[in-house]
């Protein structure tokens, strides 16, 4: 075990962690004031159902022993993560619990992604019944896939079979732009499908309510993932030193290209396009922060940005109500991000592959194609499937009422925000004003 390693994956997974309370923020200012405690409370219960299920059995089936061809781990081989607490029990330099922990945090905000797609519309105790069958359905096979390596001796044999992504096809995805992005993002756009339409969407333009809490939301995802990407180098090491680098330059030039294509499209950049342009450029670095150089970061954040600006305006030539831009932003950027290792990789990176422009052929980019392709499709048509379940069973959407009242209270039986006596009509308001300013007016004279 190695000490040092051990403290920055730790401090990786809280970085990771706090994640979801950031895109809490981040969705629940887009949405308007009477749904932005349902929107947060999506994220914050996805927490609570995916970490007891991690714990269970999600880790066994992500990362237990091989059955069935690269397709799962055994669910139940380490139940309650029995045998894995000794000191003796490492993965690599790091207690295996320390990884346990790393990856649960990944696990829960790939779910909590999702509903930004369901935003205004959605009942919560039918989420998470959704988020239990689709952590274990989907995202737990799909990391498997993804992010289980090989274990061999040191004589080069297999002494622990891996997911088939990262063993057989060799498609590259250093932090999860397959395995959490595209996931996430093909499951956004099978909800949008299951559940319909918002009230009044798209004739009534619904702004977000609170561009503070985007903006706040934002930043604590940009921080949260330096621990998504560098902490996934699991050591404090060169690779975790690139990574670090390459989400940092990504992330500046795709908000900067965001920006530019609203400025050329609309004539004006705003503050949602920046915080925007933010996440859609973490997005893209995510599968390729380990396989590219700072040059090709800063490509594939230019490139990335520009393409979810524009992919966002799909869901209206398409008709599907993808309320807070979960396909255009996760599902887009992550094969965009994915794809473009196939021409950007540099031997010069950690990953050492060369991509189409520097003279590794097609090679690399056909085993991310087919790896991207994979998921979104195996992701989209079970949770469609899943998502059908959950609506003709106990039935997912908030009815009309509910939704045009506002499903915080009509859920939770909350509000956002109390106005006290200011919250009736206009010349209500004006008569509480004068009578305040009357009685200070007495206090003072007595």
């Amino acid at each position: 075990m190695d000490t040092g390693d051990t403290a920055w994956v730790l401090t990786s997974a809280a970085l990771v962690l706090l994640m979801t309370p950031g895109l809490a923020f981040f969705y629940g200012g887009m949405v308007r004031s009477k749904s932005v405690l349902n929107m947060m409370m999506m994220s914050l219960g996805a927490m609570g159902v995916v970490g007891v299920l991690w714990v269970l059995f999600g880790y066994s089936a992500a990362f237990g022993s091989d059955v069935g061809g690269g397709l799962l781990g055994k669910p139940f081989e380490a139940f309650g993560l029995s045998g894995l607490l000794g000191k003796e029990s490492l993965f690599g330099t790091i207690p295996t619990t320390v990884f346990v922990a790393f990856q649960a945090m990944f696990a829960i905000i790939t779910v909590a992604l999702i509903s930004g797609a369901i935003a205004d519309r959605a009942r919560f105790g039918p989420w998470l019944l959704f988020a239990g069958l689709w952590a274990t359905i989907v995202y737990f096979p799909v990391a498997h896939w993804v992010f289980d390596f090989d274990v061999k001796d040191a004589d080069g044999n297999v002494t622990s079979a891996g997911g088939w992504i990262a063993n057989k096809l060799l498609a590259i995805d250093f932090a999860g732009g397959t395995a959490v992005h595209i996931n996430a993002g093909a499951a956004g756009l099978a909800l949008a499908i299951v559940l319909g339409k918002r009230v009044g969407w798209p004739k009534d333009r619904m702004k977000p309510h609170s561009l503070p809490l985007v903006v706040l939301g934002a930043g604590l995802l940009w921080f949260g993932w330096f621990g998504f990407n560098a902490g996934s180098a699991l050591a404090a090491n060169t690779t975790a030193g690139v990574t670090f680098i390459n989400t940092t330059v990504a992330t500046c030039t795709a908000m900067l290209a965001w920006l530019l294509v609203e400025r050329v499209r609309d004539g004006h950049a705003t503050t949602l396009g920046a915080a925007s342009g933010v996440v859609a450029g973490l997005v893209a670095i995510t599968p390729s922060c380990s396989s590219v150089t700072p040059v090709g970061a800063i490509a594939i954040g230019a490139i990335t940005g520009a393409l979810c600006a524009l992919a966002v305006s799909l869901k209206y030539r398409f008709g599907f109500d993808d309320s807070l831009d979960v396909v255009g932003v996760h599902l887009v950027g992550g094969l965009s991000g994915t794809i473009l290792i196939g021409f950007f990789a540099s031997d010069a990176a950690p990953a050492a592959v060369n991509g189409l422009f520097y003279g590794g052929g097609v090679d690399q980019l056909w085993r991310q194609a087919v790896g991207a392709v994979a998921v979104m499709l195996y992701s989209f048509v079970l949770s469609l499937g899943l998502g059908y379940l959950v609506k003709f069973t106990v039935g997912f959407r908030a009815d009309e009422e509910a939704e045009v009242s506002g499903v915080d209270e009509a859920e939770h039986a909350e509000t956002a925000y109390e106005f006290g006596g200011f919250s009736g009509s206009r010349g209500a308001g004006k008569v509480s004003a004068a009578a305040g300013a009357s009685a200070v007016l007495e206090g003072s004279k007595s």
